[in-house]
């Protein structure tokens, strides 16, 4: 299984972060898989998850909205501008 998750991540970068902090390869390539998956959530699944993260910390959906139109813009591929009205058509359907 370690082998098949090397060939699905990149070798030299494995090789850059077992020579810069203290993990394995196997340590390495999970850590790799972890923030590839985390980028490649698509903007609905962030707008969902983070609706919820936010949901349980208590705050009201304005808030969440407008704290999520905001944090949007900043993801590595950043989404087109979403309305506010979008973001709820999202999360509700």
């Amino acid at each position: 299984m370690i082998i098949q998750q090397y060939q699905r991540v990149h070798t030299e970068l494995i090789d850059h972060l077992v020579r810069s902090a203290p993990l394995h390869r196997g340590e390495a390539a999970r850590v790799i898989q972890d923030v590839l998956a985390y980028f490649d959530e698509t903007t609905e699944e962030f707008v969902r998850r983070r609706h919820r993260e936010l949901q349980g910390q208590g705050l009201v959906n304005a808030a969440i909205f407008e704290r999520i139109a905001g944090e949007l813009p900043q993801r590595v591929v950043a989404p087109p501008e979403l309305s506010q009205r979008q973001l709820r058509r999202i999360v509700y359907g």
